[in-house]
């Protein structure tokens, strides 16, 4: 009979302790150097932070019209694209960084998805099943993350509002995150 309540007691520990994760924070950025606030400028422009500051953290997470981006600094070059990979809505701020065939990528922690930083293109390991002796070779999906502009201008960066008249695969999860959304960064 006590080992029942014991375990009774564990059951309910985990459930609040599963309740107060769920219900926790969820803006969290890890990699961010400021605090995500953007402003947007008379030119339409918003500022997503000092130069200097995003150089230092090489990735910055900000709101630009309500949708979260994440701008990196990789190789002496700013890149900007929707923070939710368009797989799964994965969080691309906490993804690494690799050289893939010459290009820029970040791979989606969650399902390790490559997406080229200059372009949005999803990339792809596959062979040709009618060469002789077929090798891996990488190959693109088509552009699938919508990327943003960079603009630097006096050691502030800033980053054009999305041309929502074009549509891409990361809108969808774009806008099930936009406004804090009902899904936690982390998750």
């Amino acid at each position: 009979m006590l080992d029942l309540i014991i375990l009774s007691l564990l059951y309910f520990v985990c459930i609040l302790i599963s309740v107060a994760i769920w219900r926790g924070r969820k803006d969290v950025d890890l990699h961010s150097s400021g605090t995500g606030g953007a402003e947007t400028e008379p030119d339409g422009l918003v500022f997503i932070g000092k130069e200097e500051d995003i150089k230092k953290s090489q990735r910055i997470t900000a709101k630009v019209d309500g949708r979260e981006i994440v701008v990196f600094y990789h190789e002496g070059k700013f890149h900007a694209l929707d923070s939710r990979c368009y797989h799964e809505g994965g969080p691309l701020c906490r993804g690494e960084i690799e050289d893939i065939d010459g290009q820029a990528c970040i791979v989606c922690p969650w399902h390790k998805f490559k997406i080229t930083l200059e372009t949005g293109e999803g990339l792809y390991e596959g062979i040709n099943p009618l060469e002789p002796s077929p090798t891996p070779k990488w190959q693109s999906k088509g552009v699938k993350q919508r990327i943003h502009k960079v603009t630097v201008d006096n050691g502030n960066v800033y980053v054009s509002p999305p041309d929502l008249s074009v549509s891409f695969d990361s809108d969808y999860y774009a806008a099930k995150y936009k406004n804090g959304g009902e899904l936690a960064m982390g998750k």
